[in-house]
């Protein structure tokens, strides 16, 4: 029987004690590397979708929210904004803008949210078509590729839409025209692949002939006049803006805006930052957590296998006698810390790796975002060099007994 064997033998002798050291081990190490697993797609979810927007425009409130619903889809909107009041910058000859998309919302089909935009959005999420083609008329719209696979929409499908971002058959426009597809997007790891995109007009002709009788409708899914031709008093929620430059004059307009109207602008690297920096308190302490958690199971295995080399010293004396080394006793008891450590450190793996795939149900079927739960890190492999690390330290000192166990004194006593 070689060294390793012996070792697993070994710690199986006093299963509940390895049990516990392992047990707090893989709490330790599963939460870190869930923490990890969280944080890192979080933020590549966030920096995909800040597609060089520099600035959103919109209703006075929070600015986070503004960020979180304008860019993220996963908020409220903090209102509508009139298009009088957003005309200056959906103007073609801005100084200072090279390109305004606006975004109307508040509908959705079975929780997928409908955005009222125009073409220019698919560009700036570098998104292209798969099927089908861009929308153009109203109640055309073009679908990202998870809303087409989640709800097994086909180019020439129909569907009304429900009122707000929730899934309520209660809340069905069943009046006027039914929203068509006519395109399907190709995946792109982007927002636009949660959303259903059509006119922004589409957006102010649902909810103007919602109570519209449908027998004596006449159907308005016709080409719409650019936006600057529209009325004053039509609403958009919001406005995504990409500057020319970052000059002076560029980077102060959000604090002109929010100084000199009744619109708030908000700059998506500052709010997102901020975001983090709130997520990353909570993160810290769980971290700390998970710390201490690893700190204590070190103390478990370095106590069970100091406690264990009182009932071993009869064994220990006797592979000795048979031929042993020193040596070899010190290579033994520090293989049981190991194991320990590596078994912590797989078991933690498959808990943290088992609880995101639970998170990431959770997310899709919320804010219809994709999480990964088999994504595996660099992070990890440097956890697993620590918990060999923290293994072997806290097996040193029993290592270090068991090489020096006397034969005689042993012999003699048992």
């Amino acid at each position: 029987m070689n060294l390793l064997q012996l070792s697993w033998k070994n710690l199986m002798y006093k299963p509940l004690s390895t049990t516990l050291s392992v047990v707090l081990f893989a709490l330790g190490v599963g939460l870190i590397s869930l923490l990890f697993l969280l944080n890192k797609q979080l933020e590549e979810n966030f920096e995909r979708n800040l597609a060089k927007i520099d600035l959103v425009i919109g209703a006075k409130g929070s600015p986070l929210q503004l960020i979180l619903n304008s860019m993220y889809h996963i908020d409220a909107p903090t209102g509508n904004i009139s298009l009088k009041e957003a005309r200056p910058f959906l103007n073609a000859k801005h100084p200072l803008i090279s390109r305004a998309i606006p975004l109307s919302m508040g509908d959705n089909y079975r929780g997928y949210r409908i955005l009222g935009t125009t073409q220019d959005i698919v560009d700036l999420y570098n998104a292209e078509i798969s099927e089908g083609e861009i929308w153009e008329k109203n109640f055309d719209v073009t679908i990202g590729a998870a809303v087409a696979q989640q709800l097994d929409l086909k180019l020439g499908d129909t569907f009304f839409s429900s009122h707000g971002f929730a899934d309520d058959e209660d809340l069905v426009h069943d009046g006027g025209d039914p929203f068509e597809v006519v395109g399907i997007l190709a995946p792109s790891g982007t927002v636009v692949d949660q959303l259903i995109l059509t006119t922004t007009q589409t957006f102010w002709l649902v909810h103007a002939h919602e109570e519209e009788d449908h027998a004596g409708h006449s159907s308005h899914k016709v080409v719409p006049k650019p936006l600057m031709e529209e009325d004053d008093e039509e609403e958009i929620t919001s406005l995504l803006v990409q500057f020319k430059g970052r000059n002076f004059q560029a980077l102060n307009m959000g604090r002109n805006i929010n100084e000199n109207t009744d619109m708030q602008a908000a700059t998506p690297a500052i709010e997102v930052n901020r975001l983090f920096s709130l997520v990353n308190t909570g993160e810290q302490a769980l971290r700390a957590l998970a710390v201490i958690i690893i700190i204590v199971s070190a103390f478990s295995i370095f106590i069970s296998l100091f406690s264990s080399l009182k009932d071993r010293q009869y064994e220990l004396a006797l592979m000795r006698v048979m031929g042993g080394k020193p040596s070899q006793l010190f290579v033994l008891v520090i293989l049981e810390g190991l194991l320990l450590a590596i078994l912590g450190y797989v078991i933690g793996i498959l808990l943290s790796h088992g609880g995101m795939a639970l998170f990431a149900g959770e997310i899709q079927e919320a804010y219809r975002y994709n999480f990964s739960a088999w994504t595996f890190l660099k992070e990890e492999l440097y956890l697993l060099i620590g918990a060999l690390v923290i293994g072997f330290l806290a097996a040193v000192i029993p290592a270090v007994q068991a090489s020096r166990t006397d034969i005689s004194e042993t012999l003699a006593k048992a």
